[in-house]
C-alpha cells in the first residue's frame, strides 16, 4: 500500500503527509479499504517535537500561500506533452530490462522512488525517465532550518523531476503543511513539488468539531479544494480515483462519485490557473480481479474528456492491493501489455490534444435517471451536444458519451472535442458504432488511439465517425 507519514504538530495535532498512498472507493462512504487485506504496508512515523528549536528561519519564504507556481524541470512542457506516470519501482523492479520496459511501455516518470537508489536513476536517465522521489525532506521536524539543513545535503540527479511532499493530507493542517511547501519550494526552485489530494467520497466533518475525526477535515469536498488552494502555491491539483474499487452492484453510485470528482477539481484548475493531474488503477483491490484493457482505457479517456495533463497508474510494482504490472517475483503480468497499449494510445492522440485546452465537459446520451447521473453528479445529461462550431453531436444508436469541449491553446480559430464512449465502463458488453456530428464550413478530422480515423461526410451535409465502447477520439474542426 502507499506509505504514509505522519506529522505530529503537537499533542493535538495529527495529519497525515509525504507518502504514496492507497485510497479507495468501495460500497462504503468510506474511502479506506475494509474488505480486502493489503499485500505490503511501508509506515514511517514522523514526530514534531512539542516545542519549536529556539532557531528561527533566517529568511521567510519568498512564495505566498494560494499563489501559482510556474512549471519547472521535465514538466515545464505541461501545456504540450501529456506525461505518464506509475507509482512504485520496487528493487525486484529496477533492473536494466525492467527499465527499459517501463520506458517502452509508453511511461515517462516513477512515483515514490527513494532518492538513495542512484544506479537506478543512472538507468532512467540513460532511457530517458524521470523520478518524483522521496527521502528528501526532514522526518523529525519541521522549522524552516530543518528543512534547509536537510534539502543543503540533497544530491540531485538528471533523472529527478521533483519531490514527493504529500499525499492525502487533512485540511485540518493545510496552513502549516501549505507554509512548509512553501519553504520547500524556496529551497529547491528547480524541483517539482508533489501532492496528491483525496478524492471525492473520503470522508467529511459532520461538525466544525469533527474536522479531527475526517479525511478531508472539511464539511464537504468543495471546500477541501478550496482550502488547498488557498494554502499550496502548486502549479498542478492532483487527486487519485479508483473506480474499480467499487462492486458491479455498485459501480454506478462510484461512477457518479468519479464524475463529479473530475468536475469539482477541474473547477478550481480552472478558477486558479493550475494544471490537472489524475491517478487512476491498473491493479485491483480484489486478488482474482484483473482491471481489464477497457477498463484502463475508460479512465484514461474519461479523464481526457475534462483536460487531464498528466495521467499516472497504480501500481508497477508492490505498492497496495493485487494485480500489479510486474509481480512479487519481478515478472510481467497480463497487465503490463494492457497498460503499454493504452499509454500508447494517449500519446497518439495526446500529440494533437495537448494543442487544445478543456473549457468544459458535457454528458451527452446518459439516462438522466441512472445512478451515475443522479446520485452525486451536478450535472444533468443532454440528448446531443451543440457548441459554437459543433452541432448535434451524438452516437448513432444513443450510447452515452463524455465529451470535453476544446479550443486551442494558441488561438488559431480550431476547436477540438474529446470524447470517451462510455456506454461499458465495466466492460461486459464492447459495441461499435458512430460519432454523427454537424460543423458547417470547417475541415474536420479524428485522431483514435491508432491515429488518424476516417470521417465520413453523409448526405444531409453532417458528419460519421466510427467508435468502440471506451474508446477515446479527438475530432478537431479547423
Amino acid at each position: 500500500m502507499k506509505k504514509f507519514i505522519t506529522y505530529i504538530l503537537t499533542a493535538a495535532m495529527l495529519f497525515s503527509v509525504a507518502g504514496c498512498g492507497q485510497t479507495v472507493t468501495d460500497e462504503t462512504e468510506s474511502m479506506r479499504e475494509t474488505t480486502e487485506p493489503v499485500t505490503e504496508s511501508v509506515t514511517e512515523v514522523q514526530t514534531y517535537p512539542e516545542t519549536e528549536p529556539e532557531t528561527e528561519p533566517e529568511t521567510e519564504p519568498e512564495t505566498e500561500p494560494g499563489t501559482v507556481a510556474e512549471p519547472i524541470r521535465s514538466f515545464n512542457d505541461r501545456e504540450e506533452y501529456l506525461h505518464i506516470g506509475v507509482y512504485h519501482m520496487q528493487k525486484n523492479a529496477q533492473t536494466e530490462e525492467h527499465i527499459r520496459d517501463l520506458a517502452e511501455s509508453g511511461v515517462d516518470y516513477v512515483l515514490c522512488l527513494h532518492q538513495s537508489f542512484r544506479d537506478t536513476l543512472d538507468l532512467f536517465a540513460k532511457y530517458g525517465l524521470g523520478a518524483i522521489v522521496v527521502g528528501a525532506l526532514p522526518s523529525n521536524s519541521y522549522t524552516y532550518r530543518s528543512y534547509q539543513a536537510k534539502l543543503e545535503k540533497f544530491v540531485d540527479h538528471p533523472a529527478i523531476w521533483g519531490i514527493y511532499f504529500a499525499d492525502e493530507p487533512t485540511a485540518v493542517y493545510f496552513p502549516e503543511m501549505g507554509q512548509e511547501f512553501g519553504w520547500v519550494r524556496e529551497l529547491m526552485p528547480e524541483e517539482l513539488i508533489y501532492v496528491n489530494l483525496f478524492p471525492y467520497g473520503a470522508s467529511t466533518a459532520q461538525s466544525e468539531a469533527d474536522r479531527y475525526n475526517s479525511d478531508l477535515g472539511t464539511m464537504s469536498y468543495e471546500e477541501y479544494i478550496e482550502a488547498y488552494c488557498q494554502y499550496f502555491n502548486s502549479e498542478f491539483i492532483c487527486f487519485d480515483y479508483y473506480p474499480y474499487s467499487y462492486s458491479k452492484q455498485n459501480f454506478d453510485v462510484g461512477l457518479s462519485k468519479y464524475y463529479e470528482n473530475f468536475r469539482i477539481v477541474k473547477r478550481a484548475c480552472d478558477k486558479t490557473g493550475r494544471g490537472l493531474w489524475f491517478v487512476g488503477q491498473v491493479n485491483s483491490s480484489r486478488p482474482h480481479t484483473f482491471i481489464s484493457t477497457n477498463q484502463i482505457r475508460f479512465q484514461a479517456f474519461t479523464g481526457m474528456t475534462f483536460g487531464v495533463e498528466n495521467i499516472e497508474w497504480a501500481c508497477y510494482s508492490a505498492g497496495w492491493w493485487y494485480n500489479q504490472i510486474v509481480d512479487e517475483d519481478g515478472n510481467k503480468t497480463e497487465q503490463y501489455d494492457k497498460m503499454k497499449t493504452v499509454n500508447w494510445e494517449i500519446h497518439t492522440i495526446a500529440e494533437e490534444y495537448m494543442k487544445y485546452r478543456n473549457v468544459t465537459t458535457h454528458f451527452v446520451g446518459f439516462d438522466p435517471e441512472s445512478k451515475a447521473m443522479t446520485e452525486y453528479l451536478t450535472c444533468a445529461p443532454v440528448e446531443s451536444l451543440t457548441t459554437e462550431v459543433f452541432a448535434d453531436v451524438r452516437s448513432d444508436n444513443g450510447a452515452p458519451l463524455v465529451i470535453g469541449e476544446m479550443v486551442s491553446r494558441h488561438e488559431d480559430g480550431s476547436h477540438a472535442l474529446m470524447i470517451c464512449a462510455s456506454d461499458d465502463p465495466y466492460d461486459v458488453n464492447n459495441q461499435s458504432y458512430n460519432i454523427v456530428f454537424r460543423a458547417d464550413n470547417r475541415s474536420v478530422r479524428a485522431i483514435g488511439g491508432n491515429g488518424d480515423i476516417p470521417v465520413s461526410k453523409l448526405a444531409d451535409g453532417s458528419y460519421s465517425v466510427p467508435i468502440s465502447s471506451n474508446a477515446g477520439m479527438l475530432i478537431i474542426a479547423e
